[in-house]
């Protein structure tokens, strides 16, 4: 497992980059470490991987130096022990509102691997108002990672469309929400990550963001479109 070497990396000071492949296959997920992914992201509340796919696609990333981060469909605990004895490095806990949820996972990361839960790392995702408004408190969990602001669920529980076109803005106040969320994280010492496209690395990077969660489809969807275009002459 690698979540202790990421989390060594984090508290220096790197800014470590996870890929969502989209796609389930340990070769992809093996040759984007290669290629310079930390960590690949392994979608089990959107996605379709089973339990030993999750088992051979963390592993293959790791032996191309990188990792396996698993977001289950649900805080249900049996679940999120099973990932983690499949070889999870970590887990990217979705829908994160209170810190006695945030405990809650924390005992289940003790439970599932009590001799080696250091090797995890714990995500908690930030993806509502109720989670912005009780930050304070979920900060006070130790043993939490990375504090992830989740922009698209966010921008739902705000009243927008949880996405927009690539390479445009989102609504200001969401915008102004993320920037809030991550100022306070930065503030009490901890670790703050966030979904990016490639027009907002830089302000986010400028902001402490130190965990970028990237989408592989941008940009097979630019370079589609370049590559069609020199083409077609």
């Amino acid at each position: 497992m690698i979540g202790a070497s990421l989390r060594r990396r984090l508290s220096d000071g790197e800014r470590l980059l996870m890929v969502n492949a989209h796609h389930v296959s340990s070769g992809l997920a093996a040759r984007l470490c290669e290629l310079g992914a930390d960590t690949v992201f392994l979608d089990c509340e959107h996605g379709s991987a089973s339990f030993e796919e999750v088992r051979a696609i963390a592993a293959a990333a790791r032996g191309a130096g990188g990792g396996g981060i698993v977001r289950p469909d649900s805080h249900q605990r049996s679940t999120m022990i099973r990932y983690l004895n499949c070889g999870a490095d970590g887990l990217m806990v979705p829908m994160v509102e209170t810190a006695t949820q945030a405990r809650a996972i924390m005992e289940t990361m003790r439970y599932a691997c009590p001799t080696d839960y250091e090797d995890r790392l714990v995500i908690c995702m930030i993806e509502t108002l109720e989670a912005i408004a009780n930050l304070d408190e979920i900060l006070k969990v130790d043993g939490v990672d990375v504090l992830f602001i989740g922009p698209g669920d966010l921008s739902q529980s705000m009243g927008y469309l949880p996405s927009v076109p690539l390479g445009e803005e989102r609504p200001q106040p969401v915008q102004d929400a993320v920037a809030g969320a991550v100022a306070k994280i930065r503030e009490a010492g901890k670790i703050a990550g966030t979904l990016v496209f490639e027009h907002e690395i830089a302000r986010w990077v400028t902001a402490g963001v130190q965990f970028f969660y990237i989408h592989s489809d941008p940009f097979l969807r630019v370079g589609l479109k370049r590559m069609r275009a020199l083409a077609s002459g």
